[in-house]
């Protein structure tokens, strides 16, 4: 007698039973045609604090920019200064179509504005940079600054103001050029732009040309030699000359502005503004002839030029 019946697992010998068997184990509903969940509303709060994130963010980069600009002055040896007196004023008009690619002369530099620094003895002020630097205010936007150098005991309240009277700042990075003159005891104007990577432009009268560059004026040959002559004999005949040398240099300035209303052509060169200058430095305008004189009034005629009359005073 067994003791288990089992039933038969096919019937007609050969032949398979077909069984029902599960196709999966567990059953779930299908997720993937399910609706979205509604969409929660936005905290005002937290909007509030995405705003506020953002202009944190927007005053840091503005920050950055500040300490970008100051540690181009900072890392050179040649501003190790104790700044006794900072004045700093902005001037700027609207950029004009005949400037110079600031960033082909000068190389490009993200997140920093370019600076050009320059260290100059107040005993003998550069006053050809500082025309150039009153137009190139008229051709650019540019943040100016003047400071003294620990090694200068004092400094004239109107070379610490010759840039003007400082008016209303803006974020660095809104202007396109900075320019910061550095009263202190050197033998000679000293100029870097690419303070890191550069040796200085020694001399005012190489500074002036490099200046007047960024005008972005192209002269041909002929015409560069004739600038590069007056500058050199304005730097080296009228204002390190003898009396006989300055009273050749007058006569040949005579000839040529009996000629042209400039000393080179047309129109108004570096030549004119160096020559200018070296005139108003040595005090030789009482003794210039009628062609030097008449070009002189009409130097004089030009804001740059007037400005710079007043330091002399």
């Amino acid at each position: 007698m067994p003791m288990y019946k089992v039933k038969p697992l096919h019937g007609a010998p050969g032949a398979l039973r077909a069984e029902q068997l599960p196709s999966c184990m567990y059953r779930l509903p299908c997720l993937h045609r399910a609706a979205p969940p509604p969409q929660e509303e936005v905290d005002p709060s937290l909007q509030a604090l995405e705003s506020r994130q953002e202009e944190i963010l927007k005053r840091l980069y503005e920050l950055k920019s500040a300490v970008d600009g100051l540690s181009k002055m900072i890392q050179t040896p040649d501003a190790d200064f104790d700044v006794t007196n900072v004045i700093q004023t902005d001037e700027c008009s609207t950029l004009t179509t005949n400037g110079a690619d600031l960033d082909l002369m000068l190389g490009k530099d993200y997140g920093a504005l370019k600076d050009i620094v320059i260290n100059a003895n107040p005993s003998l002020p550069p006053l050809s940079l500082l025309v150039l630097h009153s137009l190139l205010c008229e051709h650019y936007k540019i943040l100016s600054a003047v400071h003294t150098h620990s090694s200068v005991k004092s400094v004239p309240e109107s070379l610490l103001k010759c840039f003007g009277e400082p008016t209303k700042k803006q974020p660095r990075h809104e202007y396109q050029l900075g320019f910061t003159l550095i009263w202190k005891d050197v033998p000679k104007p000293q100029m870097k732009f690419s303070i890191q990577t550069m040796c200085p432009i020694e001399g005012e009268g190489n500074i002036a040309r490099f200046l007047f560059s960024l005008f972005g004026q192209k002269y041909n040959a002929v015409t560069s030699t004739l600038i590069d002559s007056w500058v050199d004999t304005a730097i080296f005949q009228l204002k390190e000359g003898s009396s006989k040398e300055r009273g050749a240099v007058l006569r040949s300035m005579n000839a040529a502005l009996g000629k042209t209303p400039w000393l080179v052509g047309n129109e108004l060169t570096v030549a004119d503004i160096v020559t200018w200058c070296a005139l108003q430095q040595t005090g030789s305008t009482n003794a210039a002839p009628a062609n030097v004189q008449k070009w002189m009034k009409s130097c004089e005629n030009l804001a740059p030029f007037s400005s710079v009359i007043k330091l002399l005073k």
